[in-house]
């Protein structure tokens, strides 16, 4: 009798979370600024089609460096269950290797320009989205996580929360990595662009209570000392803001056990 209990309960639990789990789309979005299409996975939660009345906020989830839109779920396909249990829409964009930047260089890598003029507007016009400031948050990995505070505090018209998870919040002491010379150009030339887009520096615009701002990072992380000296700013400008640092580097391993924190603060700060 109690081997049927054990067999049968692992099988209903199956049932329940094909029950509960959001739905996965992946769609084409036209980017007339760089003349192409984009790809962007969107994760409704199961409500979204029992209750065909209501609207949901949207939480933007970006990727790293050598990652794509598929990365999120494809890591996490927990994502579904988290669009059931904090009531979202999740949408992954794809932004190839262009840290959400409009390149002054490079006139095929404007994902700035995409991500604010093109993608929300087709979200909110082609989903039930809560299409305001109000009920829009942005978080990331690695460079995701640059690109999540980077946009927030310069469209804080468009997004009212951000995050960052392990984000390369000042890349300049990295000038040869991730192809970065690429969209801003060798930095010695170039220092003042370099300067210019680099979050620790975006955030002098900032004033406290224009963004409910969450930033982590684990503490064997290469990205540690500067997220670490964008703490220290933040608190020297008086900008309120969650800052946490968990055991852990820059693997997947952290990115997996602690985006769910970030929902769950999105959540928390949504109007309900």
């Amino acid at each position: 009798m109690n081997l049927k209990v054990w067999f049968v309960l692992p099988f209903l639990l199956s049932i329940t979370f094909t029950l509960v789990a959001g739905h996965v789309d992946t769609v084409q979005v036209a980017s007339p600024a760089m003349n192409r299409t984009v790809k962007c996975v969107v994760i409704t939660p199961d409500r979204y089609a029992s209750a065909p009345a209501d609207r949901f906020p949207v939480v933007y989830l970006l990727h790293g460096f050598g990652g794509s839109h598929r990365d999120w779920i494809g890591n996490l396909p927990e994502l579904a269950t988290y669009a059931d249990r904090y009531g979202i829409i999740i949408a992954c964009p794809d932004a190839q290797n262009s840290w959400y930047l409009d390149s002054p260089i490079n006139p095929v890598m404007r994902y700035e320009t995409f991500m604010t003029t093109e993608l929300i507007p087709y979200l909110d016009t082609q989903y039930r989205t809560l299409a305001d400031r109000q009920h829009r948050a942005i978080t990331g990995l690695s460079m995701g996580g640059h690109g999540a505070l980077y946009l927030a505090v310069r469209h804080r018209d468009l997004y009212s929360q951000a995050g960052s998870l392990s984000g390369g919040v000042d890349f300049r002491p990295f000038p040869g990595n991730w192809e970065i010379k690429g969209l801003l150009g060798e930095e010695p030339a170039n220092q003042a662009v370099w300067d210019k887009n680099v979050v620790i520096n975006v955030i002098e615009s900032l004033q406290t209570g224009e963004l409910r701002l969450m930033i982590d990072c684990g503490t064997d992380d290469f990205f540690t000392t500067v997220n670490r000296n964008l703490h220290q700013k933040l608190l020297q400008r008086n900008i309120a803001h969650d800052y946490v640092e968990r055991p852990g580097g820059h693997t997947w391993d952290y990115w997996r056990n602690n985006i769910e924190s970030h929902l769950l603060f999105f959540r928390n700060g949504f109007p309900r």
